[in-house]
């Protein structure tokens, strides 16, 4: 069993190079990029179950922080323990902070709407949302029951965002509630029981990793007090947004405005500009802080402010993520938590499905030359299984053709 064990786990440097493609080809946001993780390493790689890939987005949905980036750390810390998730990290998040760093004052003219490759983008991330949501349905909610928490789900999430509530307790509350039908009704009548799921750290690492959390996010803002060094009060409103965020991506934009401009270390400008750059880059948006932390400039060429506010914005994530992890793996292989699991499941299939038309499709999807690109793209995907990136590249280069020729 030791062996077997052993086997199934990976290197560092294997979980790099996969989390480097990833980051160089996942554009979309968000909920693009669970589905471009669940093609890699679900469906391709196979270094973890569809219920064990689930039940990590939907952990991962109640904590503050990034959701892709943390359920990709996840993987790699499953993968090859604490050097993993690192390298995970650094792969999928470093070509995207690189850019932004690099080319972000060129590209500080172009705006996001009017390019025709950004717009071949979004159309192929509603194709790859589609795919996952439709891939996920069928092992997540196969029956009448989760089929209509998943719906259900949708539903209010929709109702939810139109009525301007706040977002991250609603998202919240649905998943709790259907971790509670899930409890009382989803119980295994003769379904397999979750994979085991060996999580390579300990209780005490947990521990301090929780205790580092809450001394960082009390401790940093009584230190910015007495100490009036400009990388500390960097550190500090970076540390504090990556704390309080829900879900990530675009979410975590009000709260870096809220830090960077009304100090004066950014320009509303250069903010607007810097979004627009990260519109065009793959890779998770928290990244904007890098692009951020180099207008801030704590060097004359930008790159100790970027690494500086990159590390301090993901530093949560870390920490919770290995607070949590060696609980999780232990609990989820209870019966009762199982069938909670099974509600909550469905519940982050109806959530990605809202995501889909709220986020994706609106934005998108705006004519029916979209709508026909969107169809070939998700073609190209589902059925003739052409990899992501190519999809992505032939995407782009025809939404790019259609404005021009337009």
């Amino acid at each position: 069993m030791a062996a077997a064990q052993r086997e199934r786990r990976g290197s560092a440097a294997e979980v790099l190079a996969v989390a480097t493609r990833l980051g160089l080809t996942c554009f979309g946001g968000p909920v693009a990029h669970l589905g471009y993780f669940r093609d890699e390493y679900v469906q391709r790689r196979r270094w973890l179950d569809e219920a064990t890939y689930a039940d990590l987005i939907a952990l991962y949905s109640t904590l503050p922080g990034p959701t892709s980036s943390q359920v990709g750390i996840a993987i790699g810390i499953l993968r090859a323990g604490l050097p993993g998730g690192l390298a995970a990290w650094l792969g999928f998040t470093l070509p995207s902070a690189i850019a932004l760093v690099a080319f972000a004052s060129v590209m500080q003219g172009v705006g996001s709407e009017a390019v025709g490759w950004l717009h071949g983008l979004k159309i192929v991330a509603v194709a790859v949302v589609a795919l996952a949501v439709w891939g996920m349905a069928r092992s997540l909610a196969p029956d009448r029951p989760r089929a209509t928490i998943a719906i259900l789900s949708a539903i209010v999430t929709i109702v939810w965002t139109r009525a301007q509530l706040p977002g991250a307790a609603g998202q919240v509350g649905i998943i709790i509630v259907a971790g509670l039908v899930g409890w009382r009704l989803l119980h295994a009548n003769g379904q397999p029981a979750a994979s085991h799921v060996v999580v390579p750290i300990g209780r005490r690492t947990a521990t301090l990793a929780w205790i580092l959390f809450f001394v960082l996010l009390l401790g940093l803002p009584v230190l910015r007090q007495v100490n009036s060094s400009q990388a500390v009060a960097v550190f500090d409103s970076f540390y504090r947004v990556g704390s309080l965020v829900f879900g990530g991506g675009h979410v975590v934009l009000p709260l870096l405005q809220a830090e960077v401009v009304p100090t004066g270390w950014v320009t509303s400008e250069q903010f607007l500009a810097g979004y627009g750059a990260a519109q065009a880059v793959p890779g998770p948006l928290f990244t904007f802080s890098a692009y951020l932390g180099a207008v801030i400039a704590l060097q004359p060429n930008g790159v100790a402010g970027a690494t500086l506010a990159l590390v301090a914005i993901y530093v949560p994530s870390f920490l919770l993520l290995i607070g949590t992890l060696p609980s999780w793996g232990t609990l989820r292989a209870r019966p009762d938590i199982q069938a909670a699991l099974r509600g909550i499941n469905a519940a982050v299939v109806g959530l990605l499905l809202a995501v889909l038309y709220q986020t994706a499709w609106t934005s998108a999807i705006l004519n029916a030359t979209d709508f026909a690109l969107g169809l070939a793209a998700f073609c190209l995907l589902a059925i003739w299984s052409v990899p992501p990136w190519l999809v992505v590249l032939l995407t782009a280069t025809a939404g790019a053709a259609i404005v021009r020729f337009a």
